[in-house]
């Protein structure tokens, strides 16, 4: 049997038969079942959906959540109970989303089982006999008639008049018309004998030779991409990333205390206790919760501007998105067929007196005819000669205001060819032709109308009455473009997303849309190059072409996997069957309300409204999320370390531990508490203006930067208060904690902007309260009347006029360091 990517299209209708071992009457049935046992049913369902248990474990693998799930453990078995329940709930939280989301995204593959028909005629044992659509084998004969769905694919052994809509695996809004014989497209969407599993019949009756069926077909294809897990999106990347980072930083700092306290001789047990709060204190235990916090906030935002947000990550990667590959049909274009023009009106009155009179089933082409033109009064069909490949066009005889003509509509050429004349005289066929080929070269598709007048008493019975006709005109047709389509493009531009256009239509169409809509573009790439490179070769062309025509399926996702692997984080907006593993495999899936299901259940974003111009709205907010993440990101791994390193340091040369581990924790507790605001806070301009990824490298420049200057004026402190001012260790302990909150939590004002603080917009008041009222309780807990349970001592007021001073020292000289910390737009 021939695999689907062997183009069995290519093959001669016999020799299929032959190699499938079957004949135009069908197969038997006794041999259809072995089929059927041998091979399986002719379902989409892709992959089973993996066990809620181990896609639990999968998740707590994750480096960040395995540190907090440690870090939990070790508060809990240190005595730190209300550690142990704030870590673990907050992963319990962030495990069930990501689970909860992991099963919504399952849905996609699931719904492609509505996708595909019911019941199919075939022919078994010499007969045409109903059969459910789960029994079709390769080498079955499929009747196929009008309204039906196509239940596999195969090639066509015999047509009449047959036209399918493909528009949900192509993306080619027209009908196709489908007749027998070999074809030599490298692409389905060139195959004019091949029909596809999950397409329509919207005209005429075929038969056909089912060649693939179940997972073998394109709409298989795209179960499995949809069922297999999407490969890891910036956001994920980010937080793996973050997680091996501080992974690192505690592992360095955990095994440089043990080995220095042991060579110091200090007490073993103490020593252990005190690397492992140093190593709690250096996570970032409420990280998943002001994400989630702070892309909940985004998702309200984008809910009010018409995006329906399914899964909270897509926020961030949305503002990370640096390329958008979109569909053209609904984003760039109206998705409907309309008529662009008429040569005159006359063309117009006999195309809608065709199109309106005709029996069956009417095309999106007459559609659009009667949209622009409603049959004319007084007009009634006598007969008909119906579509026909051959020909290429239909005929009705027609009689009304005192005229019988048969009237004749079809492809330029085949009516053209039946024309000995035009109206107005002139006749030239050779540069009607050319004219043809002009206007379809712009993206249109054409029409050609012409008629004969019938005296009274001639039968028309077929083909044979198209003959001495007079050429009337062309109507050409035309996918609107969208008039907001190209501002949105150009809105994106100014944000640092480069458009790129993958669509199924071909060449033509493609060119004519972008010149029409004036955005800039170069290169473009067919699927059938497409088909002849290897990724890497793929890797390298993407970055310089902005347009893809007759691409398949699979194509797409290849292409953004690609730009995927040139470092780019991608988003793609589509809306049929055919972009659902685009959408699956970009770092942002985005589709549209009107879409197909499977295309809404594989997406992360919905636009209610299929504009662009939302997205520019979108990534904004995306970016303000990826901003206020950073700002707890830089500023909990630098304080931490700052002050972890500082205790660290100290512990080698003061005769007692800094801090008791204890108050480690509920310094680390506090400081996270005082953050919770920072999903609410406002972001600078310049965090908005262009594309933002994950940067391990600057937060640790950020960390290296911005830590060892808290550690410098820690250690100052530690040497005011054990030479300086010769405190006990209640005192130094009291003393450095109270310093120490003080720091950490009035530097947030500071290191959120960039620029001059006090240039900046204003803090939100949520962030204010939570920083200010984290501040008040660290204060009434080192200083208040019960510091004694936690082992502080009250301080003298010259010590305390000594710590106000070193801060606002400190203060000062965060303001100007944090220009080297932080790049700058």
């Amino acid at each position: 049997m021939p695999h689907l990517n062997d183009r069995f299209w290519a093959v001669a209708a016999p020799d299929l038969l032959a190699r499938l071992g079957s004949t135009p009457q069908g197969l038997p049935a006794v041999e259809a079942a072995r089929r059927l046992a041998a091979n399986g049913p002719n379902a989409v369902a892709g992959h089973a959906p993996a066990a809620i248990g181990r896609k639990i474990l999968r998740r707590m693998a994750e480096p960040l959540i395995a540190i907090l799930i440690v870090a939990g453990l070790v508060s809990g078995l240190t005595g730190d109970w209300p550690g142990f329940a704030i870590i673990l709930g907050i992963v319990a939280v962030s495990v069930v989303m990501d689970v909860v989301q992991e099963h919504l995204a399952e849905r996609a593959a699931a719904a492609l089982r509505d996708s595909v028909a019911v019941r199919a005629t075939a022919r078994r044992d010499g007969h045409a006999q109903a059969v459910p659509v789960e029994s079709l084998v390769a080498g079955d004969v499929v009747e196929l008639a009008a309204g039906a769905l196509v239940p596999a694919d195969g090639v066509i052994l015999d047509s009449q008049g047959a036209q399918v809509n493909e528009a949900l695996l192509t993306g080619e809004p027209y009908p196709v018309a489908k007749r027998p014989g070999r074809s030599a497209g490298a692409t389905p969407a060139e195959a004019a004998n091949a029909v596809f599993s999950g397409t329509a019949m919207v005209a005429g009756a075929a038969t056909m030779l089912v060649v693939a069926t179940g997972p073998a077909t394109r709409l298989g294809g795209v179960a499995a991409a949809l069922a297999a897990r999407r490969p890891a999106t910036a956001f994920e990347r980010g937080l793996r990333g973050l997680g091996l980072l501080i992974l690192r930083l505690t592992v360095f700092l955990v095994l440089f205390v043990l080995l220095a306290h042991l060579a110091f001789q200090r007490p073993p047990l103490e020593s252990f206790l005190f690397a492992v709060a140093l190593a709690v204190g250096l996570t970032p235990e409420l990280l998943p919760m002001v994400t989630t916090v702070t892309l909940s906030r985004g998702a309200m935002r984008m809910a009010a501007k018409q995006v329906v947000v399914k899964r909270l990550a897509a926020i961030h990667d949305l503002g990370a998105m640096d390329v958008l590959c979109t569909d053209k049909t609904g984003t760039l274009t109206e998705a409907r067929i309309a008529l662009a023009d008429a040569t005159s009106p006359r063309v117009l009155e006999m195309a809608a007196i065709n199109a309106g009179l005709a029996s069956g089933i009417p095309t999106t082409l007459d559609a659009a005819i009667l949209a622009a033109q409603p049959v004319p009064g007084g007009w009634r069909m006598l007969a008909e000669v119906p579509f026909g490949f051959e020909r290429r066009r239909s005929s009705l005889l027609v009689e009304g205001e005192g005229q019988r003509l048969l009237v004749v509509k079809g492809a330029p050429e085949a009516v053209l060819a039946a024309c000995t004349g035009a109206e107005g005289g002139g006749f030239d066929r050779a540069a009607l032709l050319a004219a043809a080929e002009a206007r379809g070269a712009e993206g249109l598709r054409l029409l050609g109308v012409a008629t004969r007048a019938v005296p009274e008493g001639e039968a028309i019975d077929g083909p044979d009455a198209e003959r001495d006709l007079t050429f009337l005109g062309f109507c050409a047709f035309l996918d609107p473009p969208k008039q907001s389509a190209a501002a949105a493009v150009a809105r994106l531009a100014e944000l640092g997303i480069r458009t790129k256009i993958v669509s199924g239509d071909a060449a033509p169409v493609v060119r004519h849309l972008v010149q029409a809509l004036g955005i800039p573009a170069e290169g473009l790439l067919t699927g059938e190059e497409i088909a002849g490179m290897d990724h890497h070769a793929l890797a390298a062309r993407v970055e310089h072409v902005d347009l893809y025509a007759r691409v398949s399926p699979d194509q797409k996702r290849r292409i953004l996997l690609a730009l995927k692997a040139r470092g780019h984080t991608v988003g793609f907006i589509g809306d049929g069957i055919n972009d659902a593993p685009a959408i699956h495999a970009a770092d942002a899936g985005i589709s549209v309300q009107e879409a197909t299901e499977v295309a809404r259940a594989a997406a992360d974003l919905i636009l209610l409204a299929p504009d662009l111009g939302v997205l520019a709205e979108g990534v904004e907010e995306g970016r303000r999320t990826y901003a206020n993440v950073m700002k707890y990101v830089r500023m909990g791994t630098s304080s931490n370390f700052g002050n972890m390193l500082s205790m660290a340091v100290a512990s080698l040369v003061i005769p007692f531990l800094p801090l008791l581990p204890a108050q480690i924790l509920l310094n680390n507790l506090l400081y996270d508490l005082s953050e919770i605001g920072i999903p609410f806070d406002a972001v600078d301009r310049a965090d908005l203006a262009a594309p933002h990824a994950w940067d391990m490298k600057q937060v640790l420049h950020f960390t290296l930067v911005m830590g060892p200057l808290s550690s410098v004026f820690d250690l100052a402190t530690f040497a005011i208060l054990f030479w300086g001012y010769g405190a006990t260790p209640e005192e130094f302990r009291t003393a450095w904690f109270v310093e120490s909150m003080v720091t950490q939590i009035l530097v947030i004002f500071l290191i959120r902007t960039a620029g001059p603080a006090w240039r900046a917009a204003r803090p939100h008041p949520v962030l204010v309260a939570t920083s200010l009222g984290a501040l008040a309780v660290a204060l009434a807990l080192a200083l208040g009347p019960f510091a004694a349970v936690l082992g502080f001592a009250p301080l003298p007021g010259a010590l305390l006029a000594t710590l106000l001073g070193l801060v606002m020292l400190y203060l000062a000289a965060a303001e100007v360091l944090k220009r080297v910390a932080v790049p700058r737009a």
